[in-house]
Order: structure tokens, then sequence, then C-alpha cells
């Protein structure tokens, strides 16, 4: 991270919450790639764009574990980043897999422990 911020400079505040963003979707890799497992019907993770796949680990892990930023926030821009840099079809695939996991009942979140179900809501 630190050859990324060292060619990519900007305000401390913002580095520091990109940076907690990064490090909380790592810290979660498995049970994150688990729940877009789960709910993107008929995809495996390999047959799923990588660019969409880091887009969803992050709007996951923000819906779930991120009480400070409003879910529909998370969820807007996640479609606009895979608008902006996925296919054609990326805003709709990735619109419809954060939206089942954002409106699905607490206990369908069990691989992510009480933390999840505590920050999503249920």
């Amino acid at each position: 991270m630190e050859s990324f911020w060292s060619q990519h400079p900007c305000a401390q505040e913002t580095r520091q919450f990109a940076s907690r963003l990064v490090m909380g979707v790592r810290e979660k890799l498995e049970p994150l790639d688990s729940l877009i497992q789960r709910f993107a019907e008929h995809w495996t993770l390999d047959r799923i764009a990588l660019v969409d796949k880091n887009i969803l680990r992050l709007g996951i892990y923000e819906l779930l574990f991120r009480e400070d930023i409003p879910k529909k926030a998370s969820l807007n821009e996640a479609i606009e980043i895979a608008k902006l840099y996925g296919s054609e079809d990326s805003g709709k695939f990735i619109n419809g897999i954060l939206d089942r996991i954002m409106n699905c009942p607490a206990d369908e979140i069990v691989p992510l422990g009480p933390a999840a179900k505590e920050a999503s809501g249920h």
C-alpha cells in the first residue's frame, strides 16, 4: 500500500479511510467471498471479473461492517464504480448481489458472525 500512496498522494484523512477499507476487506476476505458465491446465482468466483469481484468485496464489507457509511451510499457507490470500471453489465450485476445481501435476514449472514449481524441492523 505504501507504494500506491507514494504514487497517488492525497489528504491524510482520505488515505486513512481508504486504508481502513482495504485492510478490512483483506481481513474478511474468505467470508466475503463465501457470501459472493452464495448470492451470485449461477456464477462461480473464478467466473466473476476481478474488478466486479473486488467491488463486491468492498461493497459487502461496507454494508456489513461499516456503520459509519450509510447502506444506500455503499450500494450506490459500488454501482457507480462498476459502471465506470467494469463491463457494460457490471452495474446491474453488482446491484443485484449487493441489494440481495443488504436486504437478507441476519440468519443468512452466518459466515460473517455476530458483528456482521449487528452491523447489518438485524
